[in-house]
């Protein structure tokens, strides 16, 4: 089977594999790496790797691969809300304007549907009056497990705009977090080599995170922190590179004393500021009710809430 594609300004800095899946089918990254060391994805009769940004009048050859057979084995997961979270959906909305908006995400729901998880915020988005006329649009990501800050594109034009901020760090997100024990310092930074795998390959890339010690005793300490690079985790790993794993984390912990009462992880996008053609935007996230309840529980500062 052969298939030919032309790209045109609307797909103009994609990720050839972002691309490959939104425009063709839901092939698994897996396949897209094999393919394109295959040479049966091409671009411009070229081997290029999966994040190649894509140019205007760029030509994407496949060659040799059936995708309408993995597609139709594959079909895409849509999670249908129901009316109590359709009905919470319209609590979280911080801004709502016509090319994007800004919600505050409960913790407990991923921003999109996986083999781990269906409930997601896109498909919850999706049915609300907000985007009843246009798609919502990923441009960044926090886990699923973190609430707080999310933005979401409303047309292609801005998905591709304020993914590119993101890319080159011209968006500024800061977290709180409880974690385990008393910080020595009272600010610093964290640099650190952190590790993941992509399949079976092991990567490794450089993490920094600015941290600022906002109310501390013998035992919890409560931090602003301010992420320079956005590797997956890396608020988690790095604090317990450092002894201090965050309050909740089921994951990256090395004492059961960084359990908490209601299991969920004391880690909340705060705050987020960019600027789009010299408009200036500034948003904060408030706290979710059991942040606050550990807060007092650990007898930490809430005069800042």
């Amino acid at each position: 089977m052969y298939k030919s594609f032309l790209i045109s300004d609307d797909s103009i800095n994609s990720r050839l594999d972002r691309w490959l899946r939104r425009n063709v089918c839901q092939i698994p990254q897996s396949l897209i790496e094999k393919s394109l060391r295959k040479g049966k994805i091409k671009v411009n009769n070229k081997k290029k790797k999966s994040s190649y940004k894509l140019q205007k009048n760029d030509k994407i050859d496949l060659c040799d691969f059936s995708f309408s057979e993995r597609t139709n084995k594959k079909r895409k997961f849509i999670y249908n809300p129901t009316k109590k979270e359709l009905s919470f959906s319209s609590r979280i909305f911080i801004e709502n304007n016509k090319n994007f908006v800004v919600i505050n995400k409960p913790s407990g729901i991923s921003v999109q549907s996986g083999t781990k998880s269906r409930k997601n915020i896109l498909d919850i988005l999706r049915k609300t009056q907000e985007f009843k006329d246009t798609t919502p649009y990923t441009v960044h990501r926090i886990d699923k497990e973190t609430s707080g800050i999310l933005v979401v594109a409303k047309n292609r034009k801005y998905a591709q705009l304020l993914t590119s901020l993101f890319r080159l760090r011209r968006i500024h997100k800061t977290y709180l977090g409880i974690v385990l024990g008393e910080l020595k310092e009272n600010k610093g930074t964290l640099i650190d080599i952190l590790f993941h795998y992509e399949g079976k390959k092991k990567i490794k890339a450089k993490a920094i995170t600015r941290f600022i010690v906002i109310d501390s005793n013998n035992n919890y300490s409560l931090l602003k922190l301010s992420p320079e690079t956005g590797r997956k985790h890396q608020l988690r790993k790095q604090l317990l590179i450092y002894g201090h794993p965050i309050l909740g984390d089921s994951k990256y912990r090395i004492s059961e004393k960084a359990t908490n009462k209601n299991n969920k992880l004391m880690l909340h996008a705060h705050k987020i500021y960019f600027s789009i053609n010299d408009i200036k935007y500034n948003f904060s996230a408030e706290l979710p009710l059991e942040f606050k309840e550990a807060l007092r529980e650990k007898y930490l500062k809430t005069s800042f809430l």
